[in-house]
């Protein structure tokens, strides 16, 4: 089907509308009907109604969606009854009888606060299926997981499921400004229209909420972490705490974005020095007034020092004294600093990939105990593939927090299908080697390594006005893949992968086993048709949509694609071995050594580590240079073969979905081998060589590439105030 019959096919179906439609809002909790007869009768069979222990508005959000869905999932009513067989029971322990307390003791002393218990018992002589927890958010939970089962067409005669999340905080950062503008959003503007709450809570407050809590997702923080102090307001508290109390029922609590300098801002005080007394006690007041409000505040999310942000250091001061003073404020009411370690220095003439180890290692073991430091996944900035952060491993008396990016801001925005968990896990599954072999990255944040008490991870959200949600359809599975993780970080990608496709789409295997390994394949063709071998940071300026490896002249080091990759006559690659930066001497000693030779680097980050000549042989015996340019080759030849992949799909889907979806992998068909093309015409002026056979001459010039400018990019950062 050729592009002209798909945008004509698309607008038809937006302008007529077609009301049986996937239209992507629903996201994985579709509930479409389950039409086998068989299948229906052996769920409906098994639970015939309801029965509610107790009253709260977390009971209530239960109740409601498992009502809701049994209808749609069976076009019948799940009834509300105080006995009978067959019964759904959602009880919390304490509501539960003595009797059932005791049978069940190994099982509830096995989960914690937010786990839940789903298990196929007899309850006065009567079959039952009960839910129960601990805490009416973990029957929430628990109420999820069983529709996810039904969803997956799963058996529940015998359900005997016991799950709780392995981390404690697990959290959305929206990088949404007051304005509804979206810095690295791709998805349309905020969800949030500050300027009509408090009074209207629009129905999509509550949808997100419920999509959230069918993850795990607890938390949310509203603002960008390029923060506006005057969301920290009397005006803006009073519509920040309008959303918390949609969320509170599903059992997410709000941050805020802290802006360092709001004391000075606010015209209360000229200095934000963390050591004044007089700032110290201005954030206790806030933190008092936000808490008299919203008294489930979760805290505040901090960007200080870096890119431009006001912070401790502007007045002599450290990270600790910032973080430690904001803990204080909000300690009395339970709440938590997250402090970013995002810093790098435009004066420090040191590798970029080292300056947060440098500025925060020292300081390991003296932040508060509520304080988070939240550490991206790599030590640059969110790129397609790097390397595990050194300081995981390297402050073991701190809690840190995973910094994930949902959004794609790096590879290819929403026009781009990447199935980002296969990354998350890559980096959650890398060893530390901290305290020898099996010191995961995923040991180190949800505490187990070094018995932390305060765990978290948090997603950059992908979430925008769409009425998907996403922009693209498949990006859905990101932020439902993140939630997943965020709950159990040492989950299998390809079986999230699987549960989203069943739940979003269908459970016919024809469909299933063709799109999981579409979407486990994804993010490696990006990698290759992008940024290959360890190539890093080379898209264009500001907007960071396409290649730009020739910019060079911006006013910092560090944000010049040259600065990264030191492509020359002699080579290519940034040598952070011992003759280089030598950042590799803050991992642990067993990944220092393997990496500090070519011979023994994964090739995956062989330019992450190392400089090396065009001509440099690699493990297939082929030149560097030809393994450059047929791995971004391979990539384009990848997103064509999703291309041949998804159009024998139509079947399966509606036609919206597929129609939408097509059109976006011809975008990302195209700009593959634009990266291809642009980035082998500059790369091939310094490596002096002839492109293998199998990779077409670049379509156009370099000066081409060059001159291609975007300056309405979606998601550019605006300027900060």
């Amino acid at each position: 089907m050729n592009l002209k019959k798909h945008f004509v096919l698309f607008f038809l179906l937006t302008l007529v509308g077609n009301l049986n439609a996937q239209n992507g809002y629903d996201l994985w909790l579709q509930y479409s009907s389950i039409t086998d007869s068989q299948l229906k009768q052996q769920y409906t069979s098994k639970i015939t109604g309801i029965q509610v222990k107790g009253s709260s508005a977390t009971l209530n959000a239960s109740t409601e969606e498992l009502k809701n869905a049994w209808k749609s999932l069976f076009d019948t009513d799940l009834e509300t009854r105080e006995q009978g067989s067959n019964l759904l029971m959602l009880a919390t322990e304490d509501r539960l009888s003595s009797e059932l307390q005791t049978e069940l003791s190994s099982d509830l002393e096995s989960i914690n606060d937010e786990g839940y218990i789903i298990k196929q018992l007899s309850i006065d002589e009567q079959p039952t299926i009960l839910i129960t927890a601990k805490s009416d958010i973990g029957v929430l939970y628990g109420s999820f997981r069983l529709l996810k089962e039904i969803q997956l067409h799963k058996d529940i005669s015998n359900i005997d499921i016991s799950d709780s999340p392995k981390i404690q905080k697990r959290v959305l950062n929206h990088w949404d400004n007051l304005d509804r503008t979206v810095e690295r959003g791709y998805a349309g503007f905020s969800i949030w229209d500050w300027h009509l709450l408090p009074e209207l809570i629009k129905p999509e407050y509550m949808d997100y909420a419920r999509a959230n809590a069918s993850i795990g997702i607890n938390g949310t923080v509203l603002t960008n972490v390029n923060a506006n102090s005057l969301v920290l307001t009397e005006h803006y508290i009073e519509k920040v705490k309008a959303l918390a109390e949609v969320f509170r029922p599903y059992g997410i609590q709000v941050y805020l974005t802290a802006r360092f300098s709001a004391p000075l801002e606010s015209g209360d005080l000229d200095t934000a020095d963390p050591l004044n007394e007089e700032v110290r006690q201005w954030w206790k007041d806030k933190a008092d007034e936000i808490y008299a409000e919203i008294p489930d505040f979760g805290g505040f999310l901090v960007k200080a020092n870096s890119e431009g942000q006001p912070g401790p250091n502007n007045y002599g001061r450290s990270h600790v004294d910032g973080a430690n003073m904001l803990a204080e404020a909000v300690a009395p009411h339970g709440g938590i600093v997250m402090w970013r370690a995002f810093v790098y220095s435009e004066d420090d003439p040191e590798d970029r990939a080292k300056q947060a180890y440098s500025e925060f290692v020292p300081f390991d073991g003296q932040f508060h105990d509520n304080v988070l430091v939240q550490v991206k996944n790599g030590a640059i900035d969110f790129q397609p593939r790097e390397p595990f952060h050194p300081i995981f491993g390297a402050m073991p008396d701190t809690p840190l927090m995973m910094e994930f990016q949902i959004t794609q801001e790096y590879l290819g925005f929403s026009s781009h299908l990447v199935f980002l968990p296969k990354m998350f896990e890559e980096t959650l599954q890398s060893d530390t080697y901290v305290q020898g072999e099996n010191s995961s990255v995923a040991k180190i944040i949800d505490g187990t390594l070094s018995n932390k008490k305060l765990t978290g991870i948090a997603g950059v959200a992908n979430i925008g006005t769409e009425k998907n949600w996403t922009g693209h359809p498949f990006g859905q599975a990101n932020w439902y893949g993140f939630g997943r993780l965020a709950w159990d970080p040492y989950l299998d990608s390809e079986k999230i992968a699987e549960d989203w496709i069943k739940m979003t789409f269908t459970n016919n295997p024809e469909f299933v086993q063709p799109i999981k390994e579409m979407l486990l394949d994804s993010r490696e063709s990006v990698v290759k048709y992008m940024t290959p071998l360890g190539l890093h940071h080379i898209m264009d300026t500001g907007h960071h949509y396409g290649p730009g490896p020739w910019v060079s002249e911006l006013s910092r080091p560090e944000w010049n694609p040259v600065y990264y990759h030191k492509a020359d006559s002699e080579g290519v690659g940034f040598d952070r071995t011992k003759s280089g930066s030598n950042a590799l001497a803050q991992y642990a000693d067993p990944i220092a050594e393997k990496y500090s030779s070519p011979e023994t680097t994964p090739e995956k980050f062989l330019l992450w580590f190392h400089h090396l000549p065009w001509d440099y042989e690699m493990e297939n015996g082929k030149t560097l240079w030809f393994n450059i340019a047929t791995t971004y080759q391979e990539g384009v030849e990848e997103v064509q073969d999703m291309i041949d992949t998804w159009e024998k799909m139509e079947e399966y889907v509606d036609q919206e979905p597929y129609e939408k979806v097509s059109m976006l992998l011809q975008i990302q068909l195209k700009e593959a081998k634009w990266w291809r093309d642009a980035c082998l015409a500059y790369f091939q002026k310094y490596s002096n060589m002839e492109l293998p056979e199998s990779v077409p001459e670049p379509e156009h010039s370099l000066e081409y590439y060059k001159s291609l400018e975007f300056p309405f990019a979606p998601g550019i950062r605006p300027s900060w105030n």
